[in-house]
Parts: structure tokens; sequence; C-alpha cells
């Protein structure tokens, strides 16, 4: 035997010993289980899990569809009365469909398209095949009309509110037309419009001499037409080709980024309708300032006659810490302030309100000026009357006022029950007097409020309590029950719901929430890897509240089934749900204020629980949290294992103005320069530029350890795929090993591509942290994908 040979048959052993001790420590990934208990196949299991009413116009009746195993039925409720039935009995139906269709219909799963209530006919609407049908829940009669004829209303018409004008664009102008007018004649309202400083509300659009949807919109009286518009000529462009048209196209868009100079100029114009009169509104006043038409009347509900003498405008500087009320006077273009505030560093915006009583007799406004988000209420002429609601709590979205009454139903946050992130619904008097907590069950309350009187469809539940749905009455009040999510057949096949946690974050201090997904066949006994899924707000967090079992929710519980133990939970400056320094605590630092708290809460759990394997961490998130992900693992690369990031802005000086600037701040520089004017005359002029660098992902590429996956969607158009390229160009040149897919003719959301997204980060996490490489090619996609 000669030496080579023999080499061969030492080294054999040798290497057999190698592979039988690496598979000792490979574990086999429950691939099945994660299939059993898809989102998709959950849904199909229990169905829906919450109410969604739909409120007919000026009463206090709704409907709403509800599958479970009893198959999909329709139902009329009364909340006045209050009482619910069944707008039909679904046998019954099926029987007259078969009969006019001659063929069978499933009574089960009716499939009635575009069911609507038509207030003009009071009468429930529906077609089949084309063909539209009528029905009168007063006399259960269902009666088959005509083949549906092509849609009246076109997506280019815009009407005013007694459907007397239709407004359109056409070559970027502004035009109108009366819509009983048989021979359609177009009137042009305006002649400077162009391709990026538009009148269409595609403001980039090449299509020439066809009616497209405007940027116009009607006062309530149909005398004028307000029309915001964006002058963005000199914004740079940015591009995305789809690879997937017949010939790939290119898309081109405007795209302002952090610190650029020309972000674009809002303008805010007002059309006489009788006259053709065109004014703009005076509100310059800050460099690159931001302009909203009609503030107020786009918040919930609407509490003024909206008539065309005056127009409510929201002002807010660049740096985003400025903010002015504005009203108009829509015959003169004038305005004057009402209301001015300073919110440093940047104002709260998921809850920003003003409600204007009784078309300006008094206003209620939101602020976080105490360091809660809380209601205060000003007279007429912007004085402040009184504060209506204080505390350390955090006052949500206004549901509905009740002007005769004085009262304001509202959300709140963080005051009643052991969770913060728990909304409950409030009532409070104008005069701050008479408060109410209404939705007392220690829970997480979801509220949509009646039309007319003040009744309102609860849908209350936690993670780990199936939902329970009830109308409420003004009081708090519950009048009657409508739905239970029955999760028997899901607990008959193994499933369990996931566990709700609390931890510190990285001050010691600070509580942070979250929620746990285990395998359903857990053992206390093994050892799990874990996996942490992020996003890093500031204006949500990635943990759930209520009962799901769609979204990350059902994603999250797959992806346990493997043999992880998945958690989900928020970090100091994640969340707008709490005081003014906790949802602004990431200011200045975008890319690394939540990554201490995410590693200290991953050896909080595993100190807490003997089951979680510490040397074997996973993470991962979408968008910011793709961002995010690939921070954490390049940030702390001896803890974090592995990580899937998916569309990630892992460059926020290429993301967008408006977020970059507002949440890692920019800096406003001022200059005195000389310049010649027409006159050969040197005058000296002060310029303003901004400053909005932030850190990004690229900068750390060179501390990567472990195993990186990035996906982007070829034609992202908000988070643009640069963002990823720009971070593998970096990995490339830091000699790094990391794996990549770019999902074609995807933009920020992967839609059908989903479901391959979701298999693709199962093999990964199951390979690089269980040891489990499958051998096989083909992912077992659902069928309807």
């Amino acid at each position: 035997m000669n030496t080579s040979t023999l080499l061969k048959w030492v080294a054999l052993p040798v290497y057999f010993a190698m592979f039988t001790f690496s598979q000792s420590f490979a574990q086999q990934a429950n691939f099945e289980a994660a299939e059993r208990f898809t989102s998709e196949k959950m849904e199909k299991l229990i169905g829906n899990t919450s109410v969604y009413p739909r409120w007919i116009e000026d009463t206090d009746n709704f409907w709403y569809t509800y599958e479970n195993e009893a198959g999909k039925n329709w139902y009329f409720v009364n909340a006045a009365r209050p009482n619910q039935r069944l707008l039909f009995d679904q046998e019954d139906m099926a029987s007259q469909l078969t009969e006019i269709f001659e063929r069978p219909f499933n009574a089960k799963d009716l499939d009635l398209k575009d069911f609507e209530y038509d207030t003009d006919r009071e009468r429930f609407t529906f077609h089949v095949d084309s063909i539209e049908f009528t029905y009168n829940i007063n006399g259960n009669d269902l009666i088959k009309g005509d083949s549906l004829q092509k849609e009246e209303r076109e997506t280019w018409a815009t009407y005013s509110s007694d459907s007397t004008y239709i407004a359109f664009a056409k070559d970027h102008n502004l035009y109108i037309m009366r819509s009983d007018d048989p021979d359609s004649t177009e009137i042009q309202l305006t002649e400077d419009g162009e391709r990026w400083f538009s009148y269409q509300a595609d403001h980039g659009d090449t299509t020439s001499n066809e009616r497209l949807r405007s940027r116009a919109r009607f006062f309530d009286d149909e005398q004028k037409i307000y029309v915001s518009r964006t002058d963005a000529r000199e914004v740079g462009e940015l591009w995305v080709i789809n690879t997937l048209d017949k010939r790939p196209t290119l898309e081109t868009y405007k795209y302002g980024m952090p610190g650029e100079d020309e972000i674009g100029i809002d303008h805010i114009e007002v059309i006489d309708i009788a006259s053709r009169e065109r004014i703009r509104m005076d509100t310059d006043k800050w460099e690159d300032q931001t302009l909203n038409a009609n503030y107020g009347n786009h918040q919930t509900g609407d509490y003024r006659a909206n008539s065309s003498d005056k127009l409510y405008i929201y002002r807010e500087n660049r740096t985003s810490d400025k903010a002015d009320i504005l009203i108009g006077d829509t015959e003169t273009g004038e305005t004057e302030v009402l209301l001015s505030e300073t919110s440093k560093p940047y104002f709260n915006w998921s809850f920003q309100y003003l409600g204007i009583i009784n078309d300006g007799e008094e206003y209620i406004w939101w602020s976080e000026r105490t360091g809660w988000g809380q209601l205060y209420r000003y007279d007429s002429e912007g004085n402040l009357k009184n504060q209506i609601t204080s505390g350390n709590f955090v006052v949500g979205d206004v549901v509905k006022i009740d002007t005769t009454a004085q009262t304001i139903f509202f959300e709140g946050y963080g005051r009643d029950g052991d969770h913060p992130y728990y909304e409950h619904l409030y009532s409070v008097k104008f005069d701050g007097s008479n408060f109410k907590h209404l939705t007392p069950e220690n829970a997480d309350h979801s509220i949509s409020e009646s039309d007319e009187g003040n009744y309102f469809v609860d849908n209350f539940s936690r993670v780990n309590e199936p939902t329970k749905s009830v109308i409420r009455d003004g009081n708090g009040r519950i009048t009657l029950t409508l739905q239970e999510v029955d999760m028997s057949a899901a607990r008959e096949i193994g499933w369990e719901a996931p566990e709700e946690f609390k931890i510190k974050a990285a001050d010691g201090v600070t509580d942070l929430y979250g929620v746990m997904w285990k395998p359903f066949d857990f053992d206390s006994t093994k050892n799990y890897p874990i996996i942490s899924y992020v996003y890093p707000g500031p204006q949500t967090e990635p943990f759930p509240t209520s009962f799901s079992l769609t979204g990350y929710t059902g994603r999250n519980q797959a992806l346990a089934q493997l043999g992880f133990v998945v958690v989900a939970f928020g970090n100091r400056g994640g969340s707008p749900l709490r005081s003014r320094y906790y949802h602004t605590y990431g200011y200045g630092n975008l890319r690394d204020y939540p990554l201490a708290d995410n590693k200290y809460g991953i050896e909080q759990l595993a100190a807490r629980h003997s089951f979680i394997n510490q040397d074997k961490v996973g993470i991962f998130g979408h968008s910011g949290g793709g961002f995010m992900s690939t921070a954490a693992l390049l940030t702390y690369p001896d803890f974090y294992d592995v990580a899937v990031s998916s569309a990630g802005n892992h460059d926020n000086n290429i993301y967008n103005t408006w977020w970059s600037e507002t949440h890692h701040g920019v800096k406003e520089k001022r200059k005195t320069i000389k310049e010649m004017t027409e006159d050969s005359v040197e005058v000296e002029k002060e310029e303003i530029t901004f400053d909005g660098k932030s850190a990004s992902n690229p900068e750390l590429a060179k501390n990567l350890k472990g195993h990186l996956l990035l996906v982007h969607g070829n034609i992202d158009n908000n988070v643009h795929p640069a963002n990823t390229l720009r971070l593998a160009d970096a990995l490339i040149k830091a000699g790094k090993r990391f794996d990549m897919m770019i999902l074609p003719g995807r933009r920020h959301g992967f839609g059908p591509y989903q479901p391959y997204f979701e298999r693709q980060k199962w093999y990964y996490f199951a390979q690089h942290l269980l040891g489990d490489y499958k051998t096989n090619v083909d992912f077992n996609l659902p069928e309807d994908e």
C-alpha cells in the first residue's frame, strides 16, 4: 500500500467521526408542523376573528359578514334596539340562485360579489355572474336585475357633494363638467399644470389628452374647489425597472432625500367654480415647509359646515418641530394663525388632531406639551379655554364628538389595565368633567362608531384570549354580543396561544412588552434556539396586542413550529402609545437606538427560561425591521448568529426626506451669501440649507461573522433596492460571504411572493440554527398563491 492510499484510509474514519459529531448536534426542523399551522390554514380552519361593521349612513344600523364552522353568513344589526338577525337564510338563498342559474350553489360559501347597501334604493345589492340582484330584508325579497353595465363613476372622476359637478385632470391641468350635461362639456380651469407640478393625482404621468383623477376637492356647498399640489420639478428623480413587462420598462418618480436642497414646494389653491377665478393661499413662512389643506376635515368626523368661505391649513417646518393651524380666507387668499405649537424633537404625527366645533366656535387640539398626548380646548380666537384630559397616559384617536352633549369619545392607552398598549374607549365633557372609562375589560379594544347615535362595535381580546365582539352604548354598557371566536377545532390539532411577557430595557428601569411563540410539541427539558422578530418604530412595535391568526402573528406561529422559540418585543423609541420621551428616544441615532434593548431582552428571557439557548440567536424583520436586524447582526456579531433582513432601509441617507429627517433629525444651516442682481448690483442674501446625514449599515459590513440573508423587491419604490445593493457592495468589498435574493416584480410588500419568502426564511434559520440542511428544491406553496 503506497503512502497516498494509506493516508486516505487513515483520513476516512476521521471524516466519519467528524460527520457523526456534527450530526449529533443537528436537529430536524419540523417543516410538517410549520405547514400545518400557517396563517392560511388556520384562517380556513377557524374563519373570522373580528366583526367589521358596515354602518348604514345616518342610521344606527349596520351589516357584516362572518365566517366560521357554520359557513359564511350575512348579519343585519340594529344597535339602538338592540338586535341582530341573519340577513337571509343560506340554504334559501342558495336554492333561489340555483333555480335562477340552473346550477348548484354552495350554501356554506355563497359567492355574492360587491355586496353592499344602496342608500338610494334602500336595498342590499350584489351580483352573481355579472347579473345584479337587489334584496329587501323586510320582505326577504330577492329580485333579479339586468346584466351589469359599465360602472358609471369612472376612476378619474371626483364628484361634488351633491354630484352636481365632476372634477378631473387632463394634460396635468384641472377640468370640471356638470354631471347632468348630456354633451359632457369640459370646462378647463387651469393652464399652468405640467409634469411634476400637476393637478393630476399622478403628477408624473406621461399620458396625453386622457381624463385622469385630479388632486381637486369640492367644498360641501359646491361653490369652490381647493387643490393641494407640489412643485417637484427640481426634485431629484429615482428609477426602478420592471423586468417582468413584455419589454422591461423604466419607472421614473421624484424622491427627495435627507439634506437635499430640493424636496418640493407645497402650494394650496382655491378656485371659484362660477367665476373661474383662482387664488393661491398665502402660506409662506418656513423654508421647505409642509402644508395640508382642509386640516380637521380629514380627521375622524366632520365637526363644521364645510362652507367655502374659509379653509383650514396645517403648516409644519422642515425640522418637524414647529406647526401652525391657519384659517384662510378663500376670497382673498389671506391667512391668519389660529394655533401655534413647538414640540421638540418632532411632532407625534400618529395622533395629531384638530376638532372643529360648530364651524369654528371652538376647537379641540391634541398636544404632547406635558410629555403625554392630551386634549385641549380653544375658543374661536385660538385662546386656551381648558385642558380636557390629563395624566400619565396617551390620548389616541378621537373616535367621535357629540357636539350637543359636548362629549368627546376617544381611544386611550396606558391609563387602565396592566398593559400600556391596550386600546381602551373613554368619554369626557369639553370642560374635562364626567370622565368615563367605557371598556373596563383588561384587554385590547378595537372600536367602530355608529354614524348617528352613540353606539360602538367593540372587538376586544388579548393575544391569548380569543375575540369577543359586542355593541356598547354611550355609557360603555354591553347591550348585545355579536360573535365570539371558537378555537376548539384548533386546539384539537394541538394549537396553543402565544404568551405575553414583560422585561426591562437596557437602562434597567424601562418596562418593555412582548409576545412569545413556542412549538406546539414544546418540551421544557429541551433547548431551543431563539429568534427575535423586530421593528424599531417609532410608529409601532412588532408584537401583537390582540388576538389574531394571520399577519406576522400567524407567520411567527408557523416559524416556531420548526423548533424555535420566537419572540417579538418593543424597545425604547418604538411606539407613540407611550410618553413623548419614550417614542422620541431614537432621535439622532436612527440606526443604533433599538439594538441594546433587543440584546438585553433576549438575555433576560434566556436567564428566565432554561429552554432558551442563548448561544443560538436569530433575528429578522421587514423594512425598518430589515434595517434593524442587519444592524444587530453587525453591531453584536458575537451574540446574533443569523439574520434575515427583507426590504431594509439599510442606508437612510437615500431613504425619503420626511422619514429620515423627522426621526433622525436634520440641522438647519444659515449663512449670508453675496449675489448680483439683474442690475449688476451686489446684494447680500441669507441662504438656508439642511444637513441630515445618518449612520448606515454598510459602514458596519466589516463586522459580519454570522449568516445574513438579504431580500428585496426589485421595483420597491418606497425603500429603493439600492439600500440593499449598497450593503451588498460593502460586504463584497469587505470580503464577506452572505446570501441575497431579489424578488422580481415586487415592491415594498411581497404580495403573492410572500409564501415563497416565508419558506426561504424557514430553511435559512433551520440550516444555520438547527443544522438541518435539507436537499430538496421544491417548496410546498399554497395552491391558491
